[in-house]
């Protein structure tokens, strides 16, 4: 039984070398090659996958006493697999420089040129934000300014005595803050003008 598991082992070599080698390949490959080739590694893994479920059988019919060397190896041989599948998951996306900078329009130069563009367009961003948030504080500070009046407002119609009606000019809600004519109506107290 040892034999099987041997020679499944020695397949297992072989095959995930080829899948290795192929791996290394397909990021430079383009198209339909590159299709051909993934096809090709998905096959082989399929196979790879196969061998690692016969050693497996193999191993539960050994001995008890001589099964924990054979147990070892066969974690040694799925970390193995996991790594190939991940490398192979990796290189189907991965792409040749070339192609990189085929795709992106890169001569070289447009690094630098790109980087310089990226500065520009943060600089950008950063005034941005800084005018958004002036703008937002000058917002909140007119917004506490209409509370504020609402509140003179309120103040000047119900609690205050009518300082309009006694002067009789209607220039004094308040003997410390003078009527704001707006339109034909005082902003802090609404008297008609």
């Amino acid at each position: 039984m040892s034999s099987d598991f041997e020679s499944y082992e020695q397949d297992f070599a072989v095959l995930t070398a080829d899948i290795t080698g192929r791996i290394g390949k397909v990021p430079k490959l383009l198209g339909d090659e590159k299709k051909q080739m993934v096809a090709n590694v998905e096959k082989q893994l399929e196979e790879a996958r196969e061998l690692l479920e016969q050693m497996e059988l193999e191993v539960r019919e050994i001995p008890p006493q001589s099964r924990g060397m054979y147990s070892s190896r066969m974690r040694s041989y799925k970390q193995e697999m996991g790594k190939l599948e991940a490398d192979f998951k990796r290189s189907r996306i991965a792409y040749s420089d070339e192609v990189r900078n085929e795709l992106l329009g890169d001569d070289g130069n447009s690094s630098e040129n790109q980087l310089i563009k990226l500065r520009e367009e943060r600089a950008h961003l950063l005034d941005n934000t800084e005018r958004l948030e002036r703008s937002s504080r000058r917002l909140e500070a007119g917004y506490q300014i209409a509370v504020e009046t609402g509140v003179l407002r309120r103040a000047c119609a119900g609690v205050l005595p009518d300082t309009h009606s006694e002067s009789g000019k209607g220039n004094n809600c308040f003997s410390v803050v003078p009527c704001v004519p707006s339109s034909d109506r005082c902003v802090f107290c609404n008297h008609i003008y």
